[in-house]
């Protein structure tokens, strides 16, 4: 079918709607007269006359253009025609004889094939389409009916094949022949996609029969889809291309189950044999169109046939349908007619045209590897064919070098190779993550014995993957592509960042690969973790790798123990020397002591310590922290002193079992913390100090069993109260946390804490005074810390009292009792929420205004 209507009915259409088109304007003309007028008339002066005119109508618009309607009917029509046809010679058949039913379908037939000609020549070019397609299906139920009335013994399958190539000639001629006709040729060429499949079939070829005739059909799609160049068989180069992709599928598809399930060498090069020339089809087929699209290799000359873009731009039917409209400008573009023999301009290359010499590099570069896997597979033992794969990839890109190769083919084979160096990668990355991830399985038992090599060492909860040996060459290979294939300036750096990051992973792999000796391994280790260090080119990953491969290597190392002492003081010494290159510090200074802190713990049970003595030990890193941290760089003097406090919760947690142990070392912090609160960016370490010199007094009273601990603990509260008070009169600005609240936690708290364990009444009486005492006085004089820890000591003390009066009354009440008044406070509570949540906002905004 067309998409445009003849000229002559192009025209008419033309003429009318410029025709309509000048009515409306001039029904607009009158109405803007109108109301100017009515404009004028709103100024002082006589009213104008109401306008008389025509009542100004704009036409309802058309959904649906002339030329649809008519191709659509059409269609319809030649529908109607061969469903009728058929039904005639599928059903009504039998009514007739055999020459009765010779005579109606080949008039009819014939009638059909005619009809176009003087259709042709009235214009009538779309109705000759149709009638067309009719005759061409009515030669389909020609063939169908001669087989079914004299040939019924012949093969349906191998009759199939010889009449689809009859029909394909018969209608590749008549197209010809009618050239006007745009139907015919590419039906004919539809039905040429059937003949070569359907003999295979006859001939029960088997699957490499069929595949090779998918695959030649194609080929001969492909060649009419490039050879074909003419804007006026636009429709043939579709059809071709449409069929290249289409049936070449299907082929490609079973060649590559053939190689993939290949069981022998032999029938691999059997699919090999089929995926080869196909791979050089795709390559030429993408070749051919990126140079025909690239206007810089094809110069000035136009060919658009091949590119899927033409110029049928016309001016003859505008010209002529302005000038009949009296208008003397045209509505929209046009080009002035090319002398004969002068290139058309070429048009702006489409996406798909653009993206479509890439996609059909990518498929061939992908073709050809995968032939070549498929008998590396069956010929390479142990996993060796990846290997050979990758090696065939790199080889494909060193072909990428040709001088006069299109841009968007070698895009097309550059990423099929990267493709395939992907899926390698991929293929590696276990042997990887079993080398990595493997020596964490120590953690569970330390010290139990050294294994006998770096391969047992890695696999103590994991199996060990047979194909390491192709794994490595996988990792070694891509290294060498991407540190010397690469030599674009933008990506070459990140290619040698990406080697570097390969070839750790392969030296990470190697110990364990090679199954050498434990201690070996170690030490390569070691190596590689000095080695990513020093390596230019790493960093700031490289400080990762490298922490990473430390990790791996203390890990490793805690199957004995004296691998485990010898690598945490190497690392320790390691990390400490790179710490003084001030972009490594960052992570090497933080890094340096997590490992002294390993290096204290282990020391201390090598050595039979108990753990609250392996604690003072482990204060070494804190205060090694304290003095290092203000001589780095900003960036790394926070993770550095994060890294002392998290070594200061060790020590704790060690000294947790020992209270006079634990004493010592919650005052050796605090003098640490008043150390580190000297430094004017650290004041606010002193809180901390005060914390821990009072978290350390009253460990010490509990080590010694002091049951009366106002003894030791109010000599100090009124000294401190003092200096407060004393403070706040010399700065009002100073809050009462910090003047009244260390002293008066030194007192309540070690008191609270006795009084649980008191069960006589003097404790509690002294103490609630005490708690209400300075309660009122926080109310008074509004501070927040009197008020706060005297009413928390206050409602403890209270409940200390009346928790034994609680405890019976809850034994006295049933047990339903205790439900329901849950259920009552839940439900008391969710009615008065939003009041308490009012109280609640006071009460804080209350606290914030007291100092």
């Amino acid at each position: 079918m067309t998409y445009l209507p003849p000229p002559a009915e192009e025209l008419r259409f033309l003429d009318a709607e410029l025709r309509r088109l000048d009515a409306h304007r001039a029904q607009l003309l009158a109405r803007r007269a109108w109301l100017v007028s009515v404009l004028q008339s709103a100024a002082p002066g006589p009213a104008a006359p109401p306008f008389s005119g025509p009542v100004p109508t704009t036409a309802p618009r058309p959904e649906a253009s002339a030329p649809r309607v008519q191709n659509v009917l059409l269609v319809l029509g030649g529908v109607l025609l061969t469903i009728a046809a058929m039904a005639f010679t599928l059903v009504s058949w039998g009514h007739l004889g055999i020459a009765g039913r010779a005579a109606v379908l080949g008039t009819v037939t014939a009638a059909a094939l005619a009809a176009p000609v003087p259709l042709l020549r009235r214009g009538l070019r779309s109705t000759a389409e149709s009638v067309a397609g009719l005759g061409l299906a009515l030669t389909v139920l020609d063939a169908y009916a001669l087989h079914e009335a004299a040939l019924t013994d012949t093969d349906g399958t191998a009759y199939a094949a010889v009449a689809a190539t009859v029909l394909a000639g018969a209608w590749a001629v008549y197209g010809t022949a009618l050239g006007a006709l745009r139907l015919p040729r590419p039906v004919a060429l539809a039905a040429a996609q059937l003949p070569l499949l359907l003999t295979a079939l006859a001939a029960d070829a088997g699957p490499y029969g069929v595949s090779a005739a998918l695959l030649l059909t194609a080929t001969a799609d492909a060649a009419a889809a490039l050879l074909v160049t003419s804007p006026a068989l636009r429709p043939v180069r579709i059809a071709a291309a449409t069929g290249a992709y289409g049936t070449g599928g299907w082929g490609l598809l079973g060649a590559l189950w053939l190689s993939w399930t290949a069981p022998g060498p032999g029938a691999a090069a059997r699919a090999a044999a089929l995926l080869l020339p196909a791979s050089a089809v795709a390559v030429t087929a993408a070749w051919r169109t990126a140079r025909t699209a690239d206007p810089g290799t094809t110069g000035a000359t136009s060919t658009a046939g091949v590119t899927g873009t033409t110029d049928v731009t016309g001016t003859t039917g505008v010209t002529g349908a302005t000038g009949r409209a009296g208008a003397t400008s045209t509505t929209g573009p046009t080009h002035a007619a090319a002398a004969p023999g002068t290139p058309s301009p070429a048009l702006p290359a489409q996406p798909l045209t653009t993206a479509l010499p890439t996609a059909t590099a990518l498929l061939g570069a992908l073709v050809l590897l995968a032939a070549l896997g498929g008998v590396l597979r069956v010929t390479l033992p142990g996993g060796w064919a990846v290997p050979g794969e990758l090696l065939g990839a790199l080889a494909l890109l060193a072909a990428l070098r040709l001088p006069r190769m299109p841009e968007r083919v070698r895009h097309g084979v550059a990423w099929a190779c990267a493709a395939v160096q992907g899926l390698a990668l991929l293929w590696a990355l276990p042997l990887v993550a079993v080398a990595l991830f493997g020596p964490f399985g120590w953690a569970d038992r330390p010290w139990s014995g050294g294994p006998a090599d770096a391969r047992d060492a890695v696999t103590v909860h994991a199996p060990w993957l047979s194909h390491s040996g192709p794994a490595l060459a996988v990792l070694g290979l891509l290294v060498g592509a991407l540190a010397l294939l690469v030599r674009n300036a933008t990506w070459r750096p990140r290619a040698l960042v990406g080697a570097a990051v390969l070839a750790w992973a392969a030296a990470l792999s190697l110990p364990a690969a090679l199954e050498l000796p434990y201690v070996a391994g170690l030490v390569l280790l070691g190596l590689l973790t000095a080695a990513v260090l020093a390596l230019p080119v790493l960093p700031p990953a490289g400080t990762v790798l490298a922490l990473v491969t430390s990790v791996d290597l203390a890990f490793l190392a805690l199957a004995d123990r004296t691998a485990t002492l010898t690598a945490l003081s190497a690392l320790t010494v390691l990390y400490a020397a790179a710490s003084t290159r001030s972009r490594f510090a960052p992570v090497t200074a933080p890094a340096a002591l997590a490992y002294a802190t390993a290096l204290a713990c282990a020391t201390g049970a090598a050595a039979g310590w108990q753990a609250p003595h392996t604690a003072l030990l482990v204060l070494v890193v804190p205060a090694v922290a304290v003095a290092v941290a203000p001589r780095l760089a900003t960036t790394a003097r926070g993770a550095c002193e994060v890294t002392g406090v998290v070594a200061a919760l060790v020590a704790v947690g060690l000294a947790v079992t020992d209270a006079p142990v634990l004493a010592l070392v919650l005052s050796s912090l605090g003098v640490l913390a008043v150390a580190t609160a000297v430094r004017p960016d650290r004041r606010s370490a002193g809180y901390a100090a005060a914390a821990l010199f009072a978290l350390a007094a009253w460990v010490r009273l509990a080590a010694w069993e002091v049951t009366a601990p106002e003894a030791y603990t109010l000599p100090v509260t009124v000294p401190a109260l003092l200096v407060g008070a004393w403070r706040r009169r010399r700065d009002p600005l100073t809050g009462s946390w910090a003047a009244y609240g260390p002293g008066l936690a030194v007192t309540l708290l070690p008191s609270l804490a006795a009084l649980w364990r008191d069960e006589g009444w003097p404790r509690p009486l002294l103490l609630g005074s005490a708690a209400l005492l300075v309660t009122l006085l926080g109310a008074r004089h509004r501070l927040r810390a009197p008020l706060v820890l005297g009413g928390a000591v206050l409602v403890l003390t209270a409940l200390h009292e009346l928790a034994p009066y609680l405890v019976q009354f809850a034994d006295a009440l049933p047990r339903w009792v205790s439900p329901a008044l849950a259920g009552l406070l839940l439900l008391a509570l969710g009615a008065t929420y939003e009041r308490r949540l009012r109280d609640v906002r006071r009460v804080r905004d209350v606290l914030g205004r007291m100092s």
